[in-house]
């Protein structure tokens, strides 16, 4: 799926034919499997204000998990049958097949469920590093987290679930409340409040079972941002990973002067750019994830198999408001 000018998914993505480049001595002949839509490979595709935009024409696609058919002589750690996901961003996997340099892949198991593979790499590692990095958290510790329906937000759930820690988990107020509270406690969330409950004096309720949190994990901002402040334990930690409502983050000066509250940043792409050459922290990452979806406790997010043909409306939904399931192109 290729784009030659910035704009529109819809508009501007086209399936083209290409040929298969020659592959080289460090080269690794990928087949793809399956690769997801995330909001990041929209905004890259529109061009606007991602930091990260690849050189026109580009495949789309910064995430998804594909078979080795083949390798080039001096390729050491892949061999034919093995699995292997982007080891950074803009790869370019809406592709059926693909030939790639053997350091922009990396290895996974090919026992997990295929799309648990194919949305490993952004979500599940974003989620990991936001509650590993900001905090030292130990069992017993609450976390609160906005759009927790998000992919990331169903990972926090379950990652924060297996590691004995709490989440609050605010979610937009929408029709269909009930389904989405009972799914997102079926994940493991302990408690899912909309955003106008924030304000409510029934928040007072959950904290008599549970501390307040130290960490606030923001990817909406606006009005949002504050409302979670409030509930945060004084010298707590805002991150802020997304910013959905396109709306600044709101701080009250009282919360930096008499709570002494901290706002950290955070983005994957980057994180992966200070660790480059830290195999090892990036190995160990992987190796907590694919053991916990081992053993049951993260399950890949709510997906829509959409074969590549249809591309065009997998791209148009996922646009849409209130779509809990994340589209997952099959190739």
């Amino acid at each position: 799926l290729l784009y030659e000018r910035h704009g529109e998914a819809a508009a501007v993505v086209q399936l083209k034919d290409l040929e298969v480049p020659k592959l080289g001595d460090c080269d690794v002949h990928v087949k793809m499997l399956a690769a997801p839509i995330n909001p990041a490979d929209i905004n890259m595709i529109q061009g606007r204000t991602y930091p990260l935009l690849s050189p026109l024409p580009a495949v789309g696609g910064n995430e998804g998990v594909g078979e080795v058919l083949e390798v080039g002589r001096l390729v050491k750690a892949l061999k034919p049958g093995d699995w292997v996901i982007p080891a950074d961003a803009g790869l370019g996997t809406w592709r059926t097949r693909g030939v790639f340099p053997e350091e922009m892949l990396l290895k996974v198991p090919s026992d997990i469920p295929v799309l648990c593979a194919a949305t490993l790499s952004v979500n599940p590692c974003t989620a990991f590093r936001l509650l590993a990095d900001f905090e030292s958290l130990a069992p017993g510790d609450s976390v609160i987290q906005n759009a927790a329906n998000s992919g990331v937000g169903q990972a926090i759930i379950q990652i924060a679930r297996a590691s004995g820690i709490k989440t609050i988990n605010v979610v937009r107020d929408r029709p269909d409340l009930s389904k989405l509270v009972e799914r997102l406690m079926a994940l493991g969330a302990d408690h899912v409040v909309t955003e106008e409950m924030l304000r409510k004096p029934e928040m007072k309720d959950i904290f008599k079972s549970i501390p307040r949190p130290r960490l606030a994990l923001n990817c909406v901002g606006g009005k949002s941002t504050m409302e979670m402040l409030r509930h945060l334990q004084p010298k707590g930690t805002m991150v802020t990973y997304g910013g959905m409502a396109k709306q600044p983050v709101m701080v009250p000066v009282s919360a930096f002067i008499f709570r002494d509250m901290r706002l950290r940043g955070f983005w994957m792409t980057q994180w992966r750019k200070d660790h480059a050459q830290d195999q090892e922290s990036v190995a160990a990452m992987m190796d907590a994830l694919c053991q916990l979806i081992r053993r049951g406790q993260l399950t890949a997010p709510a997906c829509t198999k959409v074969p590549l043909q249809d591309y065009r409306a997998a791209l148009e939904a996922s646009m849409k408001p209130f779509v809990s399931s994340k589209q997952v192109l099959l190739l």
